[in-house]
C-alpha cells in the first residue's frame, strides 16, 4: 500500500496516507455532520456540526494510527524492520519486513493492535463521561461517545480469527504453537480468512438486493478484500515454505559486470548493455566498495542525445536505499525488503562491504520454478525461526568485460 501524502516519522517510522484515505473522511464528515449529530443532539448551526464531524473523523485517523503504530512497535521490539505505516480506504497497514521467530512474538505483534483500539475506546467513553458530568455540550460528549464505540467495535472486529485481521494473526500463533509448523498455521489462518470473506459477500449482496443500499455494498467490499489479502497470504505462506532454509549466496549472480560512477551512460551503452544480455550494472570504485546500481529501465529514461553527458552517478539509484545483505543471511529475510528505487534487485556483500553478488528478478523467478523439482523437501527442520548455517566461500568473478 502506497502513501500519497506523508505524515513524516513516528518512532523512526514512515508515515503516511493514502489518497484513498480521502473517502473515509467524507463518509464520516457527511454522515456525522448532516446525519448522526443533527437527528441526535439538534439545536446547533451546521457551521458547528460540520467541525464536529470533521474533527471526529480526525480523531478516528488518529486512533487508526495507534492502532498500527502498537503493531509497529511491538515488531521493532522483537527484531522486524518496519517499512511503513499506511492509512487507506480500510483501515491502516504496518508494513512489516521480515516475519515474527516465535509463536510468542507473533501473537504478541498481532493482540497488541485489537488492545489499543480498546484502550482508545475505553479513553474516549472516559473523556465522554467527563464532559457529560461538566454539563458541558451534548454535541461534545456525542463526539467522544461515538469514538468509544467506534473503536470497541474495530477491537471485536479485528480479533475475528481470520486473516490478515489480526484475529488471524491469534489464530496463526495459537496454531503454529501446537503444530509447530509455521506455513501450515499460516495457510490454515488465511483460508479462514477466505472464508469470512466470502460471508461477508453474500451478506453484503443479501442486503442489497433487500434494499439496505449503501451498506450491503460497503460490506461487500470489505469482503472482497478478504478474501484478496487471505489469499495472497496464502500464497506468501506457501512461497516461503518452498524457499524455507535458502540463503542468498546459493542463489545470487557473482557474475558482476560493474561500471564507475564517472562513466558515462552513453559508454556504458557501447561497452555493455549491447554486448550482454544483462539489466543490472552496480557501481563500485576500485576497491569494488558498492556506490549504487543502475538497470536497464533507468538508462532507457535518458533522452538518446543526453546520454553522451549523463554519467552514471546522476542516475543510480543511490547505494543506501538499494537492499544488501550477507551471502549467509535467509533469503526469505531479504525478499520483504527489496522494493524501491532499485527494481526488485539487492546486492550481496562481505562483512568488508565490498560487492560480491547480486539477486536479481530472474534469480528468484528461476528458484521459484526450480523449488519443486527435488525430490524432496531439502531443508528438513522446524518451521518458523530461520535456522543459521555457514555459506561456503566460492570464488567470485569480478569481471567487467
Amino acid at each position: 500500500m502506497r502513501s500519497s501524502i506523508s505524515l513524516g516519522r513516528i518512532g523512526g517510522i514512515p508515515v503516511g496516507l493514502n489518497v484513498s484515505v480521502l473517502v473515509i473522511v467524507l463518509i464520516l464528515v457527511v454522515g456525522l455532520a448532516f446525519g448522526r449529530f443533527p437527528v441526535v443532539f439538534p439545536g446547533s448551526s451546521p457551521v458547528v456540526y460540520l467541525l464536529a464531524g470533521l474533527a471526529t473523523a480526525v480523531l478516528f485517523l488518529a486512533s487508526l494510527l495507534a492502532h498500527e503504530l502498537s503493531h509497529a512497535m511491538v515488531a521493532k521490539r522483537h527484531g522486524i524492520d518496519v517499512a511503513h505505516i499506511t492509512l487507506w480506504l480500510l483501515g491502516g497497514v504496518a508494513e512489516l519486513r521480515g516475519e515474527p521467530r516465535s509463536p510468542g512474538a507473533d501473537l504478541k505483534i498481532a493482540v497488541v493492535g485489537p488492545l489499543t483500539s480498546l484502550l482508545c475506546g475505553v479513553i474516549f467513553g472516559a473523556v465522554a463521561l467527563l464532559v457529560t458530568a461538566a454539563d458541558a455540550a451534548p454535541l461534545l460528549a456525542g463526539m467522544f461517545g461515538y469514538l468509544a464505540g467506534v473503536n470497541a467495535i474495530l477491537a471485536v472486529f479485528n480479533l475475528i480469527p481470520a486473516a490478515p485481521l489480526d484475529g488471524g494473526r491469534v489464530l496463526r500463533a495459537a496454531l503454529w504453537s501446537r503444530w509447530g509448523d509455521r506455513t501450515r498455521a499460516a495457510v490454515a489462518a488465511a483460508r479462514a480468512g477466505r472464508v469470512f470473506g466470502y460471508v461477508l459477500i453474500a451478506l453484503g449482496f443479501l442486503q442489497v438486493v433487500t434494499g439496505s443500499g449503501f451498506q450491503g455494498l460497503w460490506l461487500a467490499l470489505i469482503g472482497l478484500f478478504l478474501v484478496s489479502a487471505a489469499s495472497a497470504e496464502e500464497q506468501q505462506a506457501q512461497l516461503g515454505s518452498s524457499l524455507h532454509g535458502i540463503r542468498i549466496g546459493n542463489v545470487m549472480s557473482d557474475r558482476l559486470v560493474v561500471a564507475h560512477p564517472d562513466e558515462t551512460v552513453a559508454e556504458l551503452v557501447d561497452r555493455v548493455v549491447m554486448r550482454e544480455r544483462l539489466s543490472t550494472y552496480p557501481l563500485v570504485n576500485h576497491h569494488m566498495r558498492f556506490l549504487g546500481l543502475v538497470t536497464l529501465n533507468r538508462i532507457r529514461q535518458v533522452p538518446p542525445d543526453a546520454r553522451a553527458v549523463t554519467r552514471l552517478r546522476d542516475i543510480a539509484c543511490p547505494a543506501d536505499q538499494v537492499p544488501a545483505a550477507r551471502p549467509d543471511e535467509a533469503l526469505t529475510d531479504l525478499l520483504t525488503r527489496m522494493d524501491g528505487c532499485a527494481d526488485g534487485r539487492a546486492v550481496v556483500l562481505d562483512p568488508a562491504g565490498r560487492l560480491i553478488g547480486l539477486l536479481t528478478p530472474s534469480d528468484i523467478s528461476r528458484l521459484i520454478q526450480t523449488a519443486g523439482l527435488h525430490a524432496g523437501d531439502p531443508y528438513h527442520g522446524p518451521r518458523g525461526a530461520d535456522l543459521t548455517m555457514r555459506y561456503p566461500g566460492r570464488p567470485v568473478d569480478h569481471s567487467s568485460r
